[in-house]
């Protein structure tokens, strides 16, 4: 416990401009940091002078981001040759974009792309709504699903309708909505400025640091344990719930259509399968029956690779966080809210190897298949 308070310590004042990966909160977690070079041996003799035991998982984590980036710049001219898209590689916004008109081209009669608002930097957002389109036909009983994730699952569903039986049945009843990339501006800083940019890139009033965590930001919690008050930490939740416009967003889209009865919020890394609270340690009202299906969509996760994940409810599997999509999402009824932290357990953290991107979608998508299933059977 001393040591954990150590650490929160480190991490609350900004010494050393540590980048704390997986933060301090209990002693049965790891804590993963990065640390910059010039503060390394620094680092290590405090960690040597309070007994705190720790070993090097990523060397140097800059020699990951630049064969990254090599890669990303080989794959786009292979790309561009041969007018294809590699699902299992990392892109550019503008290539996602991009490739989200070609999928509405091919499946024109299942998939239509959807302008949800734009970014603080103006950028469009977009989801991809996959669903049967019947002319004339309102849909207003239709249950709705918005799934925050990557792009491999896309495909599958789109490719995969009219040949798996199960799949055909869902989308026959329901329709997805897919939400691709939920911070355009920190997506594009991430791949032009800074690797590890988590945050939004909204201006903080008095402060020349910028952006907001938007995992903080909801009206669930907001600003309770968890989430910081000071605007240059990661995880500051903004001087607001739903201040970020992105965020703002994405609870207009569901407020406006309605019927959602999942909401499914994808993330890295650790492996996990969580279900609300997380602003509370207390059990959500339909906690056993969440934590059910939770289990058997892991079961599934598992049976492909045998990658192995945790279940269980945010507080408790991993530490108190106020402020959570999918938190607001069943406070406001949406009983289904569930979210993923992908692989790995931290050999790369957020630096995942783009050669894992395809296992890792096949896997998940077997877990988000079986919750749609499970919701499709239970209507409420």
């Amino acid at each position: 416990e001393e040591q954990i308070k150590l650490l929160q310590i480190l991490e609350s004042e900004g010494k050393w401009n540590l980048d704390f990966w997986l933060h301090p909160v209990s002693t049965e977690l790891p804590v993963d940091v990065r640390v910059p070079r010039s503060h390394l041996s620094a680092v290590k003799e405090y960690l040597h002078a309070n007994s705190i035991p720790f070993t090097v998982m990523i060397k140097d984590v800059q020699e990951l981001l630049d064969q990254e980036k090599a890669e990303m710049e080989r794959n786009h001219i292979r790309e561009r040759s041969t007018m294809s898209f590699d699902f299992g590689a990392y892109h550019t916004l503008e290539t996602i974009y991009s490739w989200m008109d070609t999928l509405v081209a091919q499946h024109p009669k299942l998939v239509t792309k959807l302008e949800i608002g734009r970014s603080y930097e103006n950028r469009p957002m977009y989801v991809l709504k996959v669903g049967k389109i019947s002319v004339g036909e309102k849909k207003v009983n239709f249950k709705r699903f918005l799934i925050s994730m990557g792009l491999s699952s896309h495909r599958s569903i789109a490719t995969d309708y009219g040949s798996d039986a199960s799949l055909t049945s869902l989308l026959d009843t329901m329709d997805i909505y897919m939400l691709i990339v939920a911070n355009p501006d920190g997506y594009v800083f991430s791949h032009t400025k800074d690797r590890m940019w988590r945050k939004t890139r909204s201006k903080n009033s008095g402060y020349q640091c910028v952006g907001v965590d938007p995992n903080r930001n909801w009206d669930a919690g907001f600003g309770g344990p968890g989430a910081s008050s000071y605007p240059c930490s990661d995880s500051y939740h903004g001087p607001s719930a739903h201040s970020e416009i992105e965020v703002k967003n994405i609870v207009n889209l569901i407020q406006s259509h309605g019927n959602f009865k999942s909401f499914i919020s994808v993330h890295a890394y650790s492996q996990l399968l969580m279900y609300p609270y997380g602003y509370t340690c207390r059990n959500a009202p339909d906690q056993a029956e969440l934590d059910s299906v939770a289990r058997a969509a892991v079961q599934k996760l598992t049976s492909l690779y045998g990658t192995t994940y945790s279940v269980g409810n945010i507080c408790n599997i991993i530490y108190q966080a106020s402020g959570g999509s999918i938190d607001w999402s069943y406070d406001i009824g949406i009983k289904y809210s569930f979210a993923f932290e992908l692989r790995d357990t931290g050999n790369y953290g957020f630096i995942l190897p783009a050669n894992q991107i395809i296992p890792t979608a096949s896997e998940t998508w077997l877990a988000l298949k079986h919750i749609m299933e499970y919701v499709r059977d239970h209507p409420y």
